[in-house]
């Protein structure tokens, strides 16, 4: 079964929604410019909501390896996720230290992109468009791949079945899709686990 990440949570509602869907993951961003960002503090507290069950991921874009670090020690993430320049050697260092997961974002463009990123040490890669804009890129490219990766980028409740029929990643992240005028629709993101979870019965 594809695993399922609502990203960009940020209230005690959109918690509160994911505890009765359950997704297999959920996103914290914890990037300054992003309209999705949230504090240390705030993912805190939002965690200590989450299902236990669910695991919680940190999204980051060329952040200090030690704030990383931090949040996976303290608990309030389980897993990060990287999209900036961060090395191999950040990525193992995070593994090393925690020994938690990482996932490496890529953006696509072409399948040289494809090749680089399956140099990366990271327990996962994930493949998107761009950062957070909701865009889909040509998927035909990832049809040779492999290992695990999670898909991003435009997806919805419409044409995820699409996704799943051409490619079958380990989990779909989706964001944009389950929004509404910028906030997190519930009924969007419980159509959009349907769809995936009606694909694979």
């Amino acid at each position: 079964m594809t695993k399922i990440k609502f990203c960009g949570l940020t209230r005690p509602c959109d918690i509160e929604a994911a505890n009765e869907i359950r997704p297999d993951y959920i996103g914290f961003v914890f990037v300054s410019n992003s309209r999705r960002c949230v504090s240390d503090t705030q993912a805190a507290k939002l965690k200590e909501l989450l299902r236990k069950d669910i695991i919680a991921v940190g999204v980051f874009l060329n952040d200090e390896i030690e704030h990383v670090i931090s949040l996976l020690k303290s608990g309030v993430i389980d897993a990060a996720q990287l999209h900036g320049d961060e090395s191999n050697e950040d990525i193992v260092r995070i593994q090393r230290e925690t020994n938690k997961p990482v996932i490496k974002a890529f953006r696509i463009r072409s399948k040289e992109d494809i090749a680089a990123a399956e140099m990366t040490n990271a327990d996962y890669m994930m493949f998107d468009a761009g950062a957070g804009e909701g865009k889909t890129f040509d998927w035909e490219m990832l049809e040779t791949i492999r290992k695990p990766y999670f898909l991003a980028g435009g997806l919805n409740a419409d044409n995820v079945s699409k996704a799943l029929c051409r490619l079958h990643p380990f989990a779909l992240d989706v964001s944009t899709g389950i929004e509404t005028d910028h906030q997190k629709d519930k009924k969007k993101m419980a159509d959009f686990a349907s769809a995936v979870r009606k694909d694979e019965a």
